[in-house]
């Protein structure tokens, strides 16, 4: 019997690598981290066009506000749990040799009478900085990182970011600039919420507010009620109570021309439910529409499954069961108040609107930033 020659019939195909991408250059890239009250999420980017291409990402539950709303402080082991957290982040960082990058701290370090030690914590065993924002810089932020699911028919807009501690509302009114541009104008908020004159036509922050209740801090608020909807209920009620000193909150909106955005878990979540994924996919998600009666539909599927029901919905996840209804009764008072046939559904946020800003400012994207 004849040798089987190297290559030939009946030979052991040969391994083939798959094509490496090139590395990408670290002079081009960007990093953003946002250190909430529940997670720590980062990306690394480089600017592509007038967008962005996500050359990394990490995203972790850390609950660094545990216990915050009792005692005031961060605990102890929150603390090492997300120090734990930020030295992965730390160790891409340096695998990609990123040099330009913004990490940030939310409400949890705002609120927290130890957020100082925490912080000098971070940089001994990290070597990372992070700097604790102000609440309008983190709702302009989210703001910015909208842009693109702007409608051009859209003439007022509410963006909602529904975070672990604290929930932002901005209102924006569209109507003086032209269709085309409204995206655009959307996006130049990165500088500020009342930005000096400028011959570009401008999108006017009619309010914001930061409401000091998130998912997680709104959640403590009534862990002591025992039934589950009467807690859903007592939860939305509260928080409506919140917005009050909103301006717009008297104010009724024709459905033609107005356009809630929403961007945090809970929106997400919700969405997934909506359309019945066993497994997230971004693709679906981000920049879906859904109407009021399509998320009282979720909402009201989730309250007939209780806590165990939850728990154990694929839909939901196991990291987000318990904070849900929480997301829920903010969403459902938003829902009550502004009913809408264009919720607009964002998987983006802070670290997206980081990232804009930062490449905006550099001048590194094509026609400004989208």
């Amino acid at each position: 019997m004849a040798p089987r020659r190297p290559g030939g019939a009946g030979a052991f195909p040969r391994s083939v690598e798959p094509p490496r991408l090139p590395r990408p250059d670290p002079a081009q890239l960007y990093a953003a981290l946002d250190l909430g009250t529940n997670s720590c999420r980062m990306l690394v980017a480089q600017p592509k066009g007038s967008q962005f291409h996500v050359v990394d990402s990490f995203s972790k539950s850390v609950q660094l506000g545990q216990g915050l709303e009792a005692s005031g402080r961060l605990g102890r082991i929150s603390m090492a749990r997300t120090v734990q957290a930020l030295q992965i982040c730390r160790r891409k960082l340096d695998q990609h040799e990123v040099r330009r990058m913004r990490l940030v701290a939310t409400e949890a370090c705002r609120r927290a009478r130890n957020a100082g030690e925490f912080l000098r914590l971070v940089t001994r065993e990290t070597g990372l900085t992070l700097e604790i924002i102000e609440p309008e810089e983190e709702a302009r932020l989210a703001v910015v990182s909208c842009a693109p699911l702007v409608s051009t028919r859209t003439e007022q807009l509410l963006v909602v970011d529904i975070g672990g501690g604290s929930t932002e509302l901005v209102w924006i009114d569209l109507s003086s600039v032209p269709r085309a541009d409204r995206p655009r104008a959307i996006m130049r908020l990165h500088a500020g919420f009342h930005p000096a004159e400028s011959p570009f036509p401008a999108a006017k922050v009619v309010d914001w507010i930061s409401v000091p209740l998130g998912v997680a801090t709104l959640k403590d608020q009534f862990a002591d009620v025992e039934d589950d909807a009467a807690r859903f209920a007592l939860m939305s009620w509260y928080f409506e109570e919140n917005l009050s000193d909103f301006s717009p909150y008297n104010s009724s909106q024709p459905r033609e021309g107005f356009q809630i955005i929403g961007t945090s878990g809970t929106v997400t979540t919700v969405a997934a439910s909506h359309l019945g994924l066993k497994r997230y996919d971004r693709t679906k998600v981000d920049g879906l529409r859904m109407t009021s009666d399509q998320i009282d539909r979720v909402i009201r599927d989730y309250l007939a499954l209780g806590p165990v029901g939850r728990r154990n919905d694929p839909r939901i996840g196991r990291d987000r069961h318990a904070l849900i209804m929480s997301g829920a009764a903010i969403l459902q008072a938003l829902m009550r108040i502004w009913p809408t046939d264009r919720l607009s559904v964002a998987d983006r946020g802070l670290r997206e609107g980081l990232l804009y800003a930062q490449m905006s400012a550099d001048g590194v994207l094509e026609d400004g930033a989208f």
